[in-house]
C-alpha cells in the first residue's frame, strides 16, 4: 500500500483531466457558485475560510507563515467544493458509494502513515488548507476517486469528469474567477469593471 503522505491532498491532482469552463452569465447575490442547480453560498463558501484561519491561528508560531501562503483562500476551497461535487456526480453515475467504514478505514491509513492524527491534520492544513473538520471531506473524496480509478483504469477518469460536469451545469460567480479548463482549477478570470484593491476573501459579504 503506498504511503498517503501529504503530497496526495489535492484532489485537483489526483483528478488531473479538464472540466468545464464558467458560465459567463451573472451571478445571483450571495452566489460564489451554482452546481447542478444547487447554489454554494458566499456564506457558507466563507464559514470554510474562516474555519481554515481559526486552524491556522491555531498553530502557534507557524500561523503567520501559514496565512501568509494562502491569500486567495476563498478560491481555493471553492475550488475545492466544486471538484468535489463532480466527484460525487461521477461516482452516482457510475454506481459507486462510499460507507462510513470505507472513510474510517482511510483515515486510519492515513493516520498510521503519518505518525499520528495530529500530524496528518497538520500536515493537511498546511499542504492543503483543510481545517480538521473538512477532513472527512477530503478521505471521501479519496475513496471515492480510488474506486472511480478500479471502475474506469488509471489515466481513464477525463470521459467521465467531462461528463459529470457538463451535466452539473457549474456556474462561479466572476469574484472567484472562472474555470480553468486545462489546469483543473478556478483560474483569476477576467473582471476588468473590478479594481482588486483587496484579497477575494476581504471582500464584502455577499458581493
Amino acid at each position: 500500500m503506498h504511503r498517503r503522505t501529504a503530497l496526495s491532498v489535492s484532489t485537483a491532482l489526483l483528478l488531473a483531466v479538464p472540466l468545464l469552463s464558467a458560465c459567463s452569465g451573472e451571478a445571483r447575490p450571495g452566489t460564489a457558485a451554482v452546481v447542478g442547480g444547487e447554489r454554494i453560498t458566499t456564506a457558507a463558501l466563507q464559514a470554510q475560510v474562516n474555519d481554515v484561519r481559526a486552524a491556522q491561528n491555531r498553530s502557534g508560531q507557524s500561523a503567520a507563515e501559514l496565512i501568509a501562503s494562502t491569500p486567495n483562500l476563498e478560491r481555493q476551497k471553492l475550488d475545492s467544493i466544486l471538484q468535489s461535487r463532480v466527484i460525487d456526480k461521477m461516482a452516482a453515475t457510475a454506481g459507486i458509494t462510499v460507507s462510513e467504514k470505507e472513510i474510517e478505514d482511510e483515515h486510519k491509513a492515513y493516520v498510521d502513515d503519518n505518525n499520528g492524527a495530529a500530524q496528518f491534520e497538520a500536515l493537511l492544513l498546511q499542504k492543503g488548507a483543510m481545517a480538521p473538520g473538512q477532513v472527512d471531506r477530503f478521505l471521501r473524496d479519496r475513496v471515492l476517486l480510488t474506486k472511480l480509478t478500479a471502475k474506469y483504469g488509471n489515466g481513464k477518469l477525463e470521459e467521465p469528469a467531462r461528463a459529470a460536469a457538463r451535466a452539473l451545469h457549474i456556474e462561479v460567480n466572476p469574484r472567484y474567477g472562472a474555470w480553468d479548463v486545462k489546469q483543473i482549477k478556478l483560474g483569476s478570470g477576467e473582471t476588468p469593471w473590478i479594481t482588486q484593491r483587496t484579497r477575494p476573501e476581504q471582500a464584502p459579504a455577499g458581493a
